[in-house]
């Protein structure tokens, strides 16, 4: 296929992770690969395996063929963590299924490393979700569709971080003059893709989260609501205001670490009142 130029205002980081399982509130990374476009269109790489501290589930091991003695003298994350928050920096970042579990799971391991790592101000954009819209498939699936290829070493992260980038510009380069149907609305939308990181988002996005994790949503008015349980649906600070003891068994419950911080946000902002 032809080059194709993305429009980056700013670097984007592309990035995979491998990891012991699929709790992001409980589990670790084992590998990490990010691929960094400039908008000189110059690329960085890095890409290592990091020690998780504990055993990693053979089921796991059977996904991405990384075991524990392929991590036993790797470095623990809270090592890695400052030379990767200095690689990614100022970035926007994208993925394949990044929205619902590598960003997540990325936050909640800096946050493990006692690093705050902000997400305000970046844009995240998910291969998968516009992937899912226009052509619901695997990433594999992905490739043959698109690159007309198949994806050799599958589940080795830098293999999928390449193919992730790869079917990114040719998902941009198929779609930007073609309509969607939007499934919440019905409406059909001229042209959501564009080679345009903003727009990009917009389509990555599925449901406006407060928590990335998705245990806490927004509806239409703007306010954080509970998106499980028995409150799903209600507004947090009325389930606070409510329950007083809500908050108190969250913050004991394993849910993950960034969860607990926007709960405590929002606590603080009822206090304040």
């Amino acid at each position: 296929m032809e080059a194709f130029e993305l429009k980056l205002g700013k670097p984007l980081c592309f990035f995979d992770l491998e990891s012991t399982g699929v709790e992001v509130g409980r589990d670790r990374i084992v590998e990490i690969a990010i691929l960094k476009v400039f908008p000189d269109g110059h690329t960085e790489r890095y890409a290592r395996r990091v020690n998780p501290e504990m055993p990693i589930p053979p089921q796991a091991s059977a996904v991405h063929h990384i075991y524990d003695a392929d991590v036993a003298l790797e470095p623990t994350f809270k090592a890695l963590a400052p030379e990767i928050l200095k690689f990614i920096g100022n970035s926007d970042l994208a993925g394949y299924n990044s929205n619902h579990f590598d960003v997540p799971l990325l936050v909640e391991e800096f946050l493990r490393a006692e690093v705050d790592f902000d997400i305000k101000g970046r844009r995240l954009i998910d291969v998968q979700t516009i992937f899912h819209k226009m052509e619901p498939r695997t990433l594999s699936g992905a490739c043959h569709f698109y690159l007309g290829k198949r994806l050799d070493g599958a589940h080795a992260a830098m293999a999928d971080t390449e193919a992730t980038f790869e079917v990114f510009k040719a998902q941009i380069a198929r779609y930007e003059s073609q309509p969607y149907e939007n499934p919440q609305t019905g409406e059909l939308e001229i042209s959501p893709v564009q080679n345009d990181m903003d727009a990009l988002a917009t389509l990555s996005m599925q449901k406006r989260t407060a928590d990335l994790a998705g245990f806490i949503v927004y509806d239409e008015a703007g306010r954080e609501v509970f998106n499980f349980g028995k409150y799903k649906g209600m507004a947090v600070e009325a389930v606070f205001e409510k329950d007083r003891g809500y908050y108190d068994w969250m913050m004991k419950a394993e849910f993950p670490l960034y969860t607990k911080k926007i709960l405590t946000g929002i606590q603080l902002r009822k206090m304040s009142r």
